[in-house]
């Protein structure tokens, strides 16, 4: 099975091609650019290198969510695009379960992306089982407190948001730290649960391939609180309501 897998969830990007157990490629970029500018020129260097096209594409794999909703956007497009003409199968990874899974070792594993606000997407693995021991959700980086305090086995942050975390809790027992430089994610390891998505009965058709956001974008937040506010204020108090009843 060839496997072409992108990962545009943060501010890197990365292509890989995967045959069986085989990584016969993989791409990262960190370069400042939009991936908007990158993606399509690194999967068709991807595709020359190996000497394939589309058309020896088995399965898909890109990220789903969380993560940068541009990022996410970019990608799923293109995947779309690339398997829309022979239907091929694609999974929608979840970014956390492919960081964890670019990991391996004892210990516990915090995947943690950047979400603004003081929050970061967040999700904990075991390393040994990748036993999931926390789903995918935005949450504050002070709400971690219990579950970083209470791990019972080494932990260290993955992910952009990495920083975020170690700067609150990087004095506490027992949380390792991981060098900058290999915090981010891999193309590969979202090849690698693509994979075991597809052994699952888990991977879709193009047209059901959406994205996962986990909360809503600024723009929707902004449109729900307008929305309230202008519905608070036509609304009719009932006291007064109750009072224009009364001289009817």
């Amino acid at each position: 099975m060839n496997i072409l897998a992108v990962d545009t969830a943060g501010k890197t990007v990365g292509v890989a091609l995967l045959q069986d157990d085989r990584l016969l490629y993989e791409c990262y970029l960190d370069a400042g650019m939009t991936h908007s500018e990158t993606l399509m020129p690194l999967i068709d260097s991807c595709l020359k290198l190996c000497g394939m096209g589309c058309r020896d594409i088995d399965l898909y794999g890109v990220n789903a969510g969380p993560g940068s909703f541009t990022g996410l956007r970019i990608g799923l497009a293109a995947v779309k695009g690339l398997a829309f003409p022979r239907e091929t199968l694609c999974a929608p990874v979840s970014t956390l379960e492919a960081l964890a899974a670019a990991r391996t070792g004892c210990g516990t594993v915090l995947c943690a992306l950047d979400a603004r606000r003081a929050q970061v997407y967040s999700a904990a693995f075991d390393l040994e089982t990748h036993e999931r021991l926390m789903d995918d959700d935005a949450r504050a980086v002070a709400d971690l407190a219990e579950f970083v305090e209470n791990c019972k086995k080494p932990l260290f942050f993955v992910g952009d948001g990495a920083a975020l975390c170690y700067n609150k809790y990087g004095n506490v027992p027992g949380v390792l730290c991981v060098p900058p430089a290999l915090r981010n994610g891999r193309a590969a390891a979202v090849a690698y649960v693509a994979e075991q998505m597809a052994q699952r009965g888990e991977a879709v058709l193009p047209e059901a391939l959406l994205p996962d956001y986990h909360r809503l974008s600024q723009a929707e937040r902004e449109r729900a609180e307008r929305l309230a506010a202008e519905a608070a204020r036509t609304e009719i108090p009932e006291d007064t309501a109750k009072g224009k009843d009364q001289h009817q």
